[in-house]
């Protein structure tokens, strides 16, 4: 059964400086952590945040084909995780039928953010792989912490003498 989802947010993982796609399931505590490529990533956020380049990129591209093809992204789906990669389809209707497409979640999702498409999740690749959003809040609100701790560690006392009140 599919589940639907929403974009949560982007973020970087910290121990190898890979961006973390977060997919967070609707009326439910519980998101999907995908890893993806920085340019998936980088298309996903411009997207997101209503920018536009001069010209088309990739995934501006593949959508403006799909669309003149006379197809639109009705929705995509991550629909099944082998080993560690997981699968997505993207599924395009017409006038003249229902088309599916094999995808990487991250171009499915970057399609879908350019076109107002769903996006849905398989729930047996949820209760495999989501997890819970106050262990995500925890992890985020601990890195803040390491990080704010690491830069007063390495302050010298001789920096705040420059400063007069």
């Amino acid at each position: 059964m599919e589940k639907p989802v929403s974009i949560h947010g982007l973020a970087m993982d910290p121990k190898n400086n890979s961006p973390i796609l977060l997919l967070k399931e609707d009326g439910v505590q519980r998101a999907l952590p995908v890893w993806i490529g920085m340019y998936e990533a980088n298309a996903i956020a411009t997207c997101l945040a209503g920018m536009e380049y001069p010209r088309p990129m990739t995934h501006d591209l593949l959508f403006n084909t799909i669309t003149r093809a006379g197809y639109k992204v009705s929705r995509v789906v991550i629909t099944e995780l082998k080993d560690t990669t997981f699968y997505a389809a993207i599924h395009l209707s017409s006038d003249s039928g229902e088309m599916i497409l094999d995808s990487r979640p991250s171009d499915a999702v970057a399609l879908a953010v350019r076109s107002d498409a769903s996006i849905f999740v398989m729930e047996d690749v949820l209760d495999r792989s989501a997890v819970d959003m106050s262990t995500i809040e925890e992890e985020a609100a601990a890195s803040q912490k390491d990080e704010w701790l690491e830069m007063l560690e390495n302050m010298d006392p001789e920096d705040f003498s420059k400063y007069k009140m």
